[in-house]
């Protein structure tokens, strides 16, 4: 009797598999550095002006909620090894097309959000480290800064025309870079309290400049706080190209969330312990500096401040890139699956790129970053993150459901199950942090629904063109392979 291993298993029937090449160790780095990234450079001064020295607890929450809902994912992944990720569970649970393509829409959207909030934070930092290296007298406005975001989405768009592709090793190296720039924050952090410079007790002071409550205020912030630890449902996009995906996802995907939840806190204390109270407002009129600031005030006799800034930088434009690689690819894919104008995907004959798709992602993400700017009250940074986070929040309550009725249908059992009840406790908590009661701005909820909305007029233009050539309106034709 011959043995077949299980990375050797012809998941995909007739076609031909993606080559497996990756093993638990790069599994590992892709989950690490696909969840660190713009996160925690845009939101922990946020967090510390929200709850003060207790921002450690809501990365430690918002930890809570991704690893109950990671728990879901690989349940799902190790049933369902394909690459379509949260569209595919959708379907495969309901079976309605038009809530499997609000769900694949979301995820499009959260890309866009995620990678014009990564703009953003780019542009503070670069113009930070032109200021500590004295090539700029001050900081430049609003204005300015929104024009470095916009120029750099345009690069993001030109890189992708020319159809460049995400490799591993690549993505260890920005992983390594990622890491070592927050290993740097850390360490100003715990030198500056080894010379006896910081004040430890902020880690347990709780101030509520808002007069929300400790669990409003809390809650509040860990609804920001979760734009953090995104990241790790990308990762199922890769199972096709994972050895033995049942045996080795579990473990490494915990795995990559422990380790980025302990790097989070560590920043945290970093944070409130060399800062002041009123130093982190000042600094929270440019949301993405606040890391840079740790390392400028807690090390002002070392030259890591004059490298740190461009460091970040590095690590904000990989995130970058691959949202926007993502959604372009998806809406390219959703295009060829007839539910969304075919236009969105046509390929350049020369650099075999989804052109259409790259420029409409493209001039959503500009659109965003100007709206948002335009509006002097509002914090670009944190209203383009929260928007990342209320998107996946509605999407991550859709699986963990899924997870649950998909349990009850007799498919073939994953190698994997979540404890219990566990994908329930993961949609309350996920559906409760969607609410208007964390305090979320109403420009939040109206920007995800005009973002929404317009996918649902594409969606209609689709089933209007369809309806007179094809019999069936509008439908997923290959929901397993969507990307």
């Amino acid at each position: 009797m011959t043995t077949v291993a299980r990375d050797e298993i012809d998941y995909n029937g007739p076609e031909p598999d993606l080559k497996r090449v990756m093993g638990p160790k790069l599994l590992l780095l892709f989950i690490v550095g696909d969840i660190l990234g713009a996160g925690v450079y845009a939101v922990t001064g946020q967090l510390a002006g929200l709850v003060g020295g207790i921002a450690w607890l809501p990365f430690l929450l918002a930890f809570v909620v991704a690893t109950l809902t990671a728990l879901s994912y690989l349940e799902l992944v190790t049933s369902y090894p394909q690459a379509a990720g949260a569209a595919l569970y959708t379907h495969k649970a309901f079976g309605v097309h038009f809530v499997t393509f609000l769900v694949a829409f979301a995820v499009i959207c959260s890309g866009i959000t995620s990678a014009s909030t990564s703009a953003n934070v780019l542009a503070q930092n670069l113009t930070g480290g032109l200021v500590v290296n004295g090539w700029l007298d001050e900081q430049p406005g609003t204005g300015v800064v929104t024009v470095i975001a916009l120029a750099f989405m345009v690069l993001l768009a030109l890189i992708n025309l020319r159809g460049v592709g995400e490799s591993v090793k690549f993505n260890v190296v920005l992983t390594l870079v990622e890491i070592t720039a927050l290993a740097i924050v850390i360490g100003v952090g715990f030198y500056v309290m080894a010379q006896g410079d910081g004040d430890f007790s902020r880690l347990t002071t709780f101030s509520d400049d808002g007069d929300k409550g400790l669990f409003l205020a809390v809650t509040a912030a860990t609804s920001i706080a979760f734009f953090a630890m995104v990241g790790f449902e990308d990762s199922v996009n890769m199972v096709e190209e994972t050895k033995d995906p049942e045996r080795i996802f579990p473990r490494t995907m915990l795995t990559g969330l422990g380790i980025a939840v302990v790097i989070y806190m560590l920043v945290a204390v970093s944070v409130v312990t060399v800062l002041t109270s009123s130093q982190i407002e000042e600094i929270n009129q440019a949301a993405g500096r606040t890391l840079l600031e740790v390392v400028h005030i807690g090390a002002p006799d070392f030259p890591i401040d004059k490298v740190f800034p461009f460091l970040a930088c590095f690590a904000v434009a990989n995130t970058s890139l691959i949202n926007m690689m993502m959604a372009s690819r998806l809406l390219y894919g959703m295009a060829n699956q007839d539910v969304l104008p075919r236009t969105l995907g046509k390929v350049s004959p020369n650099r075999r790129a989804p052109y259409v798709g790259i420029i409409f992602s493209t001039a959503l993400a500009l659109g965003l970053i100007v709206y948002v700017a335009e509006r002097a009250e509002s914090d670009i940074v944190i209203n383009l993150s929260s928007v990342t986070a209320l998107l996946l929040l509605c999407v991550f309550t859709v699986v963990n459901v899924a997870c649950l009725v998909l349990r009850r249908d007799g498919r073939r059992p994953g190698s994997f199950r979540s404890p219990g009840l566990t994908p329930a406790l993961a949609a309350v908590l996920c559906a409760f942090l969607v609410g208007p009661w964390v305090d979320r701005d109403s420009l939040i909820y109206q920007i995800a629904g005009g973002l929404m909305l317009v996918g649902v007029v594409l969606w209609a233009l689709t089933w209007a063109t369809n309806r007179g050539v094809r019999a069936k309106k509008t439908g997923f034709r290959d929901i397993e392979h969507l990307d």
